[in-house]
Protein backbone atom coordinates (compact mmCIF):
# COMPACT_ATOMS: atom_id res chain seq x y z
CA UNK A 1 0.00 0.00 0.00
CA UNK A 2 1.24 3.34 -0.98
CA UNK A 3 0.49 6.40 0.47
CA UNK A 4 -2.06 7.65 -1.84
CA UNK A 5 -4.02 4.23 -1.00
CA UNK A 6 -3.88 5.43 2.88
CA UNK A 7 -5.26 8.26 1.89
CA UNK A 8 -7.96 6.64 0.25
CA UNK A 9 -9.05 4.39 2.94
CA UNK A 10 -8.52 6.03 5.43
CA UNK A 11 -11.50 8.08 4.43
CA UNK A 12 -13.28 5.60 3.78
CA UNK A 13 -12.80 4.16 7.29
CA UNK A 14 -13.38 7.62 8.57
CA UNK A 15 -16.86 7.81 7.07
CA UNK A 16 -17.69 4.39 8.41
CA UNK A 17 -16.60 4.92 11.65
CA UNK A 18 -18.97 8.08 11.90
CA UNK A 19 -22.01 6.02 9.93
CA UNK A 20 -21.05 3.23 12.79
CA UNK A 21 -21.51 5.71 15.19
CA UNK A 22 -24.78 7.28 14.26
CA UNK A 23 -26.12 4.08 13.46
CA UNK A 24 -25.15 1.89 16.79
CA UNK A 25 -28.48 2.28 18.65
CA UNK A 26 -29.52 -0.13 15.58
CA UNK A 27 -27.31 -3.06 16.81
CA UNK A 28 -27.73 -5.82 19.15
CA UNK A 29 -25.72 -4.68 22.02
CA UNK A 30 -23.78 -8.05 22.54
CA UNK A 31 -22.31 -9.96 19.72
CA UNK A 32 -25.38 -12.64 18.69
CA UNK A 33 -22.69 -15.60 17.84
CA UNK A 34 -21.45 -18.13 19.14
CA UNK A 35 -17.63 -20.08 20.73
CA UNK A 36 -15.84 -20.95 17.30
CA UNK A 37 -18.21 -19.28 14.89
CA UNK A 38 -16.00 -16.58 14.22
CA UNK A 39 -12.54 -18.40 13.61
CA UNK A 40 -14.71 -21.26 11.63
CA UNK A 41 -14.67 -17.98 8.92
CA UNK A 42 -10.76 -17.43 8.36
CA UNK A 43 -8.62 -19.38 6.43
CA UNK A 44 -5.90 -22.02 8.08
CA UNK A 45 -3.49 -20.80 6.33
CA UNK A 46 -2.10 -17.18 5.64
CA UNK A 47 -2.44 -15.87 2.46
CA UNK A 48 0.99 -16.24 0.38
CA UNK A 49 -0.05 -13.03 -2.23
CA UNK A 50 -1.48 -9.99 -1.15
CA UNK A 51 -4.79 -9.72 -1.26
CA UNK A 52 -6.87 -6.38 -2.39
CA UNK A 53 -8.31 -4.32 0.72
CA UNK A 54 -11.43 -3.99 -1.15
CA UNK A 55 -11.64 -7.82 -0.15
CA UNK A 56 -10.11 -7.11 3.08
CA UNK A 57 -12.95 -5.06 4.18
CA UNK A 58 -15.21 -6.80 2.73
CA UNK A 59 -14.66 -9.94 4.83
CA UNK A 60 -14.39 -7.45 7.97
CA UNK A 61 -17.99 -6.43 7.98
CA UNK A 62 -18.73 -9.59 6.99
CA UNK A 63 -16.73 -12.01 9.64
CA UNK A 64 -15.48 -9.50 12.28
CA UNK A 65 -18.40 -7.55 12.83
CA UNK A 66 -20.99 -10.06 13.86
CA UNK A 67 -18.51 -10.69 16.32
CA UNK A 68 -18.32 -7.72 18.10
CA UNK A 69 -19.65 -6.42 21.36
CA UNK A 70 -20.56 -3.05 20.92
CA UNK A 71 -18.63 -0.64 24.17
CA UNK A 72 -19.83 1.88 22.63
CA UNK A 73 -23.59 1.32 22.06
CA UNK A 74 -25.72 3.72 24.14
CA UNK A 75 -27.40 1.26 25.99
CA UNK A 76 -24.23 -0.57 27.14
CA UNK A 77 -25.10 -1.34 31.28
CA UNK A 78 -22.65 -4.05 31.94
CA UNK A 79 -19.59 -3.93 33.65
CA UNK A 80 -17.89 -0.52 33.84
CA UNK A 81 -17.54 1.51 29.87
CA UNK A 82 -14.35 2.02 28.03
CA UNK A 83 -15.41 5.42 26.78
CA UNK A 84 -14.48 6.71 23.37
CA UNK A 85 -15.70 10.15 22.61
CA UNK A 86 -14.74 11.03 19.24
CA UNK A 87 -12.17 13.92 20.16
CA UNK A 88 -10.52 11.16 21.84
CA UNK A 89 -10.72 8.91 18.57
CA UNK A 90 -8.93 11.64 16.44
CA UNK A 91 -6.28 11.58 18.75
CA UNK A 92 -5.57 7.91 18.88
CA UNK A 93 -5.54 8.67 14.98
CA UNK A 94 -3.05 11.05 15.28
CA UNK A 95 -1.05 8.70 17.47
CA UNK A 96 -1.38 5.86 15.66
CA UNK A 97 0.03 7.95 12.34
CA UNK A 98 2.89 9.09 13.88
CA UNK A 99 3.76 5.96 15.39
CA UNK A 100 6.15 6.78 17.99
CA UNK A 101 8.03 5.01 20.76
CA UNK A 102 7.78 7.47 23.62
CA UNK A 103 9.94 5.40 26.70
CA UNK A 104 12.14 8.49 27.33
CA UNK A 105 11.77 12.40 26.36
CA UNK A 106 14.29 11.97 23.76
CA UNK A 107 12.55 9.48 22.43
CA UNK A 108 9.51 12.03 21.77
CA UNK A 109 10.40 15.12 24.16
CA UNK A 110 6.76 16.31 22.95
CA UNK A 111 4.74 13.24 24.57
CA UNK A 112 6.63 13.71 27.87
CA UNK A 113 6.10 17.42 27.95
CA UNK A 114 2.41 17.26 27.07
CA UNK A 115 2.02 14.10 29.84
CA UNK A 116 3.12 15.92 32.34
CA UNK A 117 1.04 18.70 32.13
CA UNK A 118 -1.69 16.20 31.52
CA UNK A 119 -1.40 14.65 34.81
CA UNK A 120 -1.64 18.56 36.68
CA UNK A 121 -4.85 19.67 34.35
CA UNK A 122 -6.34 16.04 35.86
CA UNK A 123 -5.24 16.50 39.34
CA UNK A 124 -6.65 20.16 39.45
CA UNK A 125 -9.56 18.65 38.01
CA UNK A 126 -9.97 16.27 41.01
CA UNK A 127 -8.72 18.73 43.36
CA UNK A 128 -5.73 16.65 44.52
CA UNK A 129 -3.29 18.49 46.21
CA UNK A 130 -0.13 20.52 44.26
CA UNK A 131 2.33 17.95 45.69
CA UNK A 132 1.19 15.68 43.49
CA UNK A 133 2.68 14.11 40.49
CA UNK A 134 1.73 11.00 38.22
CA UNK A 135 2.19 8.58 34.91
CA UNK A 136 0.15 7.41 32.56
CA UNK A 137 -0.22 3.72 32.59
CA UNK A 138 -2.36 1.72 30.10
CA UNK A 139 -4.88 0.14 32.95
CA UNK A 140 -5.73 0.14 36.54
CA UNK A 141 -4.13 -3.14 36.69
CA UNK A 142 -0.75 -1.92 35.97
CA UNK A 143 -0.96 0.96 38.15
CA UNK A 144 -1.41 -1.22 41.04
CA UNK A 145 0.79 -3.49 40.52
CA UNK A 146 2.94 -0.82 40.60
CA UNK A 147 2.08 0.35 43.93
CA UNK A 148 2.08 -3.34 45.23
CA UNK A 149 5.72 -3.52 43.95
CA UNK A 150 6.32 -1.01 45.85
CA UNK A 151 4.87 -1.66 49.25
CA UNK A 152 6.68 -4.72 48.51
CA UNK A 153 9.99 -3.35 48.21
CA UNK A 154 9.64 -0.28 50.78
CA UNK A 155 8.83 -3.20 53.65
CA UNK A 156 11.66 -5.08 52.60
CA UNK A 157 14.08 -2.33 52.80
CA UNK A 158 14.56 -1.95 48.78
CA UNK A 159 15.96 -5.47 48.72
CA UNK A 160 13.16 -7.87 47.27
CA UNK A 161 14.26 -6.84 43.80
CA UNK A 162 18.14 -7.41 44.15
CA UNK A 163 17.76 -10.46 46.77
CA UNK A 164 13.89 -11.91 46.03
CA UNK A 165 11.87 -12.50 48.82
CA UNK A 166 13.73 -15.48 50.66
CA UNK A 167 13.83 -15.03 54.12
CA UNK A 168 12.09 -11.42 54.26
CA UNK A 169 9.25 -12.89 56.26
CA UNK A 170 5.62 -13.13 54.77
CA UNK A 171 4.27 -10.16 53.78
CA UNK A 172 0.71 -8.59 54.57
CA UNK A 173 -1.81 -6.21 52.36
CA UNK A 174 -5.01 -5.09 53.73
CA UNK A 175 -7.99 -4.15 51.63
CA UNK A 176 -11.64 -4.85 51.70
CA UNK A 177 -13.66 -7.68 50.26
CA UNK A 178 -14.84 -5.28 47.89
CA UNK A 179 -12.04 -4.69 45.94
CA UNK A 180 -11.59 -5.61 42.12
CA UNK A 181 -9.87 -9.30 41.34
CA UNK A 182 -6.47 -7.06 39.92
CA UNK A 183 -5.46 -6.74 43.43
CA UNK A 184 -5.34 -10.16 43.96
CA UNK A 185 -3.61 -10.80 41.00
CA UNK A 186 -1.27 -7.59 41.70
CA UNK A 187 -0.41 -10.06 44.82
CA UNK A 188 0.03 -12.89 42.88
CA UNK A 189 2.49 -11.15 40.89
CA UNK A 190 4.47 -9.42 42.79
CA UNK A 191 5.36 -12.95 45.00
CA UNK A 192 3.01 -12.05 48.39
CA UNK A 193 0.39 -14.66 47.60
CA UNK A 194 -3.28 -14.85 47.89
CA UNK A 195 -2.67 -15.63 51.27
CA UNK A 196 -0.66 -12.94 52.45
CA UNK A 197 -3.73 -10.68 50.90
CA UNK A 198 -6.23 -10.16 53.92
CA UNK A 199 -9.33 -9.07 53.01
CA UNK A 200 -11.72 -6.94 55.73
CA UNK A 201 -15.36 -7.73 55.30
CA UNK A 202 -17.16 -4.14 54.16
CA UNK A 203 -19.94 -3.40 56.39
CA UNK A 204 -22.51 -0.02 56.22
CA UNK A 205 -24.38 1.36 52.93
CA UNK A 206 -21.36 2.07 51.17
CA UNK A 207 -19.80 -1.39 52.08
CA UNK A 208 -16.70 0.70 53.54
CA UNK A 209 -13.99 -1.55 55.38
CA UNK A 210 -14.25 -1.90 58.86
CA UNK A 211 -11.70 -0.36 60.78
CA UNK A 212 -11.97 -1.80 63.97
CA UNK A 213 -11.16 -5.46 62.15
CA UNK A 214 -8.81 -3.47 60.13
CA UNK A 215 -6.70 -2.41 63.41
CA UNK A 216 -7.19 -6.24 65.22
CA UNK A 217 -6.07 -7.62 61.84
CA UNK A 218 -2.71 -6.03 61.59
CA UNK A 219 -2.29 -6.41 65.28
CA UNK A 220 -2.81 -9.88 64.73
CA UNK A 221 -0.47 -10.43 62.31
CA UNK A 222 2.65 -8.62 63.88
CA UNK A 223 2.15 -10.41 67.05
CA UNK A 224 2.37 -13.74 64.75
CA UNK A 225 5.55 -12.75 63.11
CA UNK A 226 3.73 -11.37 59.58
CA UNK A 227 5.51 -8.13 57.89
CA UNK A 228 2.02 -5.49 57.14
CA UNK A 229 3.22 -3.70 54.23
CA UNK A 230 0.48 -1.61 52.53
CA UNK A 231 -3.45 -1.06 52.43
CA UNK A 232 -5.56 -0.89 49.52
CA UNK A 233 -8.89 1.45 49.81
CA UNK A 234 -11.37 1.71 47.58
CA UNK A 235 -13.72 4.41 45.70
CA UNK A 236 -16.78 2.77 43.58
CA UNK A 237 -15.46 -0.77 43.78
CA UNK A 238 -16.60 -2.80 40.49
CA UNK A 239 -19.34 -5.32 42.26
CA UNK A 240 -21.40 -2.85 44.15
CA UNK A 241 -19.48 0.36 44.22
CA UNK A 242 -18.28 0.12 47.78
CA UNK A 243 -16.45 3.07 49.04
CA UNK A 244 -13.97 3.23 52.05
CA UNK A 245 -14.05 5.83 54.50
CA UNK A 246 -10.80 6.91 53.39
CA UNK A 247 -9.88 9.17 56.52
CA UNK A 248 -10.27 6.45 58.54
CA UNK A 249 -7.90 4.12 56.26
CA UNK A 250 -5.52 6.68 56.52
CA UNK A 251 -5.30 7.38 59.93
CA UNK A 252 -4.56 3.78 60.63
CA UNK A 253 -1.92 3.87 57.99
CA UNK A 254 -0.06 6.18 59.35
CA UNK A 255 -0.20 5.10 62.70
CA UNK A 256 1.35 1.75 61.43
CA UNK A 257 3.67 3.36 58.94
CA UNK A 258 1.67 1.43 56.11
CA UNK A 259 2.09 2.09 52.33
CA UNK A 260 -1.27 3.40 50.93
CA UNK A 261 -3.09 3.01 47.57
CA UNK A 262 -6.90 4.13 46.67
CA UNK A 263 -8.18 2.44 43.74
CA UNK A 264 -10.45 5.03 42.61
CA UNK A 265 -10.60 3.08 39.10
CA UNK A 266 -14.14 4.35 37.35
CA UNK A 267 -15.57 6.28 40.72
CA UNK A 268 -12.25 8.68 40.58
CA UNK A 269 -13.36 10.28 37.43
CA UNK A 270 -17.09 11.75 39.01
CA UNK A 271 -14.80 13.57 41.79
CA UNK A 272 -14.28 16.38 38.48
CA UNK A 273 -17.47 17.40 40.19
CA UNK A 274 -17.17 19.21 43.61
CA UNK A 275 -20.70 17.72 45.24
CA UNK A 276 -19.05 13.97 45.11
CA UNK A 277 -16.15 14.99 46.96
CA UNK A 278 -17.53 15.17 50.46
CA UNK A 279 -18.43 11.29 50.24
CA UNK A 280 -16.33 9.92 48.36
CA UNK A 281 -12.86 11.36 48.13
CA UNK A 282 -12.47 13.07 51.77
CA UNK A 283 -9.18 12.36 53.05
CA UNK A 284 -7.37 11.47 49.71
CA UNK A 285 -5.09 14.16 50.05
CA UNK A 286 -3.27 11.50 52.40
CA UNK A 287 -2.92 8.95 49.87
CA UNK A 288 0.60 7.69 48.84
CA UNK A 289 -0.63 6.43 45.63
CA UNK A 290 -3.87 6.62 43.60
CA UNK A 291 -5.45 5.22 40.25
CA UNK A 292 -8.53 6.20 38.44
CA UNK A 293 -9.17 5.62 34.60
CA UNK A 294 -10.25 8.60 32.42
CA UNK A 295 -11.17 5.47 29.37
CA UNK A 296 -13.67 4.30 31.98
CA UNK A 297 -16.06 7.89 32.70
CA UNK A 298 -14.59 10.45 31.38
CA UNK A 299 -14.42 9.63 27.54
CA UNK A 300 -10.82 8.99 26.84
CA UNK A 301 -10.35 5.94 24.31
CA UNK A 302 -9.01 2.56 25.92
CA UNK A 303 -6.46 2.01 27.56
CA UNK A 304 -5.85 5.20 29.56
CA UNK A 305 -5.02 5.58 33.29
CA UNK A 306 -3.78 7.96 35.36
CA UNK A 307 -1.39 7.35 38.47
CA UNK A 308 -1.27 9.84 40.77
CA UNK A 309 1.84 9.58 43.55
CA UNK A 310 2.22 11.83 46.71
CA UNK A 311 6.09 11.26 45.81
CA UNK A 312 7.49 9.50 43.03
CA UNK A 313 10.70 8.39 45.04
CA UNK A 314 9.40 4.92 46.40
CA UNK A 315 8.14 3.82 42.98
CA UNK A 316 10.86 4.61 41.39
CA UNK A 317 13.36 3.15 43.59
CA UNK A 318 11.43 0.30 42.69
CA UNK A 319 11.03 0.28 39.10
CA UNK A 320 14.01 2.21 37.71
CA UNK A 321 16.41 0.45 35.71
CA UNK A 322 19.03 2.33 33.37
CA UNK A 323 21.23 0.57 31.28
CA UNK A 324 23.39 2.06 29.62
CA UNK A 325 21.40 2.17 26.33
CA UNK A 326 18.49 4.23 27.70
CA UNK A 327 20.63 7.03 29.73
CA UNK A 328 19.74 10.82 28.55
CA UNK A 329 22.78 12.97 28.80
CA UNK A 330 23.00 16.58 29.16
CA UNK A 331 19.99 18.54 31.15
CA UNK A 332 17.74 16.15 33.89
CA UNK A 333 14.34 14.96 32.41
CA UNK A 334 11.71 12.81 33.27
CA UNK A 335 11.74 9.54 31.54
CA UNK A 336 8.28 8.24 32.49
CA UNK A 337 9.43 4.58 31.50
CA UNK A 338 11.06 4.56 34.69
CA UNK A 339 8.02 5.19 36.74
CA UNK A 340 6.14 2.15 35.33
CA UNK A 341 6.35 -1.64 34.63
CA UNK A 342 6.39 -1.76 30.47
CA UNK A 343 9.33 0.00 29.17
CA UNK A 344 7.55 0.65 25.88
CA UNK A 345 4.91 3.69 26.30
CA UNK A 346 2.52 5.19 23.60
CA UNK A 347 1.08 8.83 23.61
CA UNK A 348 -1.46 8.45 25.75
CA UNK A 349 -1.84 11.98 26.47
CA UNK A 350 -2.46 13.19 23.64
CA UNK A 351 -5.93 11.99 24.24
CA UNK A 352 -6.62 13.66 27.32
CA UNK A 353 -5.48 16.63 25.91
CA UNK A 354 -8.13 16.74 22.48
CA UNK A 355 -10.45 15.42 25.23
CA UNK A 356 -10.44 17.98 28.13
CA UNK A 357 -10.12 20.84 25.35
CA UNK A 358 -12.97 19.65 22.83
CA UNK A 359 -15.75 19.41 26.13
CA UNK A 360 -14.20 21.36 28.99
CA UNK A 361 -14.84 20.41 32.42
CA UNK A 362 -17.88 21.63 32.53
CA UNK A 363 -19.21 19.13 29.92
CA UNK A 364 -17.82 16.17 31.25
CA UNK A 365 -19.27 16.96 34.28
CA UNK A 366 -22.97 17.60 32.90
CA UNK A 367 -22.24 14.02 31.57
CA UNK A 368 -21.84 12.28 34.98
CA UNK A 369 -24.22 13.88 36.75
CA UNK A 370 -26.76 13.12 34.04
CA UNK A 371 -25.30 8.84 34.45
CA UNK A 372 -25.77 9.57 38.18
CA UNK A 373 -29.43 11.03 38.08
CA UNK A 374 -30.76 8.76 35.49
CA UNK A 375 -29.80 5.38 37.41
CA UNK A 376 -31.37 6.96 40.34
CA UNK A 377 -34.41 7.15 38.24
CA UNK A 378 -34.29 3.66 36.82
CA UNK A 379 -33.20 2.34 40.28
CA UNK A 380 -36.61 3.14 41.40
CA UNK A 381 -38.62 1.85 38.31
CA UNK A 382 -36.90 -1.43 39.20
CA UNK A 383 -38.36 -1.14 42.65
CA UNK A 384 -41.70 -1.01 41.61
CA UNK A 385 -41.53 -3.80 39.14
CA UNK A 386 -43.78 -6.61 41.17
CA UNK A 387 -41.25 -8.76 43.37
CA UNK A 388 -37.79 -7.02 42.48
CA UNK A 389 -35.80 -6.01 44.95
CA UNK A 390 -33.13 -3.56 44.76
CA UNK A 391 -30.08 -5.15 46.49
CA UNK A 392 -28.01 -2.33 46.83
CA UNK A 393 -28.37 1.04 46.82
CA UNK A 394 -26.98 3.68 43.97
CA UNK A 395 -23.73 4.48 44.31
CA UNK A 396 -23.19 7.11 42.29
CA UNK A 397 -24.48 5.54 38.90
CA UNK A 398 -24.13 1.80 39.94
CA UNK A 399 -27.07 -0.32 42.06
CA UNK A 400 -27.86 -3.93 42.18
CA UNK A 401 -31.32 -5.66 42.05
CA UNK A 402 -33.03 -9.28 41.74
CA UNK A 403 -35.79 -10.56 40.01
CA UNK A 404 -38.11 -12.91 41.99
CA UNK A 405 -36.84 -16.29 42.28
CA UNK A 406 -33.68 -18.03 43.54
CA UNK A 407 -30.01 -17.53 42.10
CA UNK A 408 -30.53 -19.70 38.74
CA UNK A 409 -33.47 -17.10 37.86
CA UNK A 410 -31.23 -14.02 38.14
CA UNK A 411 -28.98 -15.65 35.75
CA UNK A 412 -31.22 -16.85 33.75
CA UNK A 413 -33.04 -12.98 33.33
CA UNK A 414 -29.45 -11.65 32.60
CA UNK A 415 -28.84 -14.59 29.94
CA UNK A 416 -32.47 -13.54 28.33
CA UNK A 417 -31.82 -9.74 28.10
CA UNK A 418 -28.56 -10.14 26.88
CA UNK A 419 -29.84 -12.92 24.42
CA UNK A 420 -32.59 -10.48 23.69
CA UNK A 421 -29.74 -7.78 21.72
CA UNK A 422 -31.26 -4.57 23.11
CA UNK A 423 -29.34 -3.76 26.83
CA UNK A 424 -26.26 -5.56 28.07
CA UNK A 425 -26.20 -6.08 31.68
CA UNK A 426 -23.73 -8.13 33.72
CA UNK A 427 -24.13 -10.42 36.92
CA UNK A 428 -22.71 -9.81 40.42
CA UNK A 429 -22.04 -11.26 43.61
CA UNK A 430 -23.08 -9.79 46.78
CA UNK A 431 -23.11 -11.13 50.82
CA UNK A 432 -23.33 -14.99 49.19
CA UNK A 433 -25.97 -14.26 46.65
CA UNK A 434 -26.38 -13.89 43.39
CA UNK A 435 -27.11 -10.19 42.31
CA UNK A 436 -28.25 -8.00 38.55
CA UNK A 437 -25.82 -4.90 37.89
CA UNK A 438 -26.39 -1.76 36.52
CA UNK A 439 -24.33 1.08 36.11
CA UNK A 440 -24.74 4.12 33.90
CA UNK A 441 -21.80 5.36 32.14
CA UNK A 442 -21.55 4.93 28.81
CA UNK A 443 -20.47 8.25 26.84
CA UNK A 444 -23.50 9.24 24.55
CA UNK A 445 -25.87 7.68 26.56
CA UNK A 446 -29.62 9.42 26.79
CA UNK A 447 -32.08 9.37 29.61
CA UNK A 448 -34.39 7.58 27.25
CA UNK A 449 -31.47 4.90 26.39
CA UNK A 450 -31.18 4.34 30.74
CA UNK A 451 -35.49 4.20 31.33
CA UNK A 452 -35.92 2.31 28.64
CA UNK A 453 -33.87 -0.44 30.50
CA UNK A 454 -36.70 -1.13 32.51
CA UNK A 455 -38.96 -1.37 29.89
CA UNK A 456 -36.49 -4.25 28.91
CA UNK A 457 -36.06 -5.95 32.04
CA UNK A 458 -40.10 -5.97 32.53
CA UNK A 459 -40.79 -7.85 29.37
CA UNK A 460 -37.68 -9.90 29.10
CA UNK A 461 -39.08 -11.50 32.27
CA UNK A 462 -42.19 -11.68 31.69
CA UNK A 463 -41.49 -13.66 29.07
CA UNK A 464 -39.43 -16.27 30.95
CA UNK A 465 -41.19 -16.21 34.12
Amino acid sequence: MNWDEFAHWGKHIADWAADYHKTLSERPVRAQTSPGAIAAQLPVSPPEAAEAMETVLGDFERVVMPGMTHWQHPRFFAYFPANAAPASMLAEMLVTTIAAQCMLWQTSPAATEVEGVMIDWLRQALALPEHYTGVIQDSASSATLSAVLTMRERATGYTGNRQGLSGKGNLRIYCSDQVHSSIDRACWVAGIGQENLIKIPGTGPRHAIDAKALREAIAADRAAGYTPAGIIAITGGTGVGGSDELTQVLSIARQEDLYTHLDAAWAGAAMICPEFREEFWAGVEGYDSIVFNPHKWLGAQFDCSVQFLADPAPQLNTLKIEPEYLKTTGEAVTNYSEWTIPLGRRFRALKIWFLIRAYGLDGLRERIRNHVAWSRELCEEVRAMNGFEIVTEPILSLFSFRCPGNDDDQQRLVDAINDDGRIYLTQGAFQGRKIIRFQVGQFNTTREDVLMAAEVINDVWRKIA
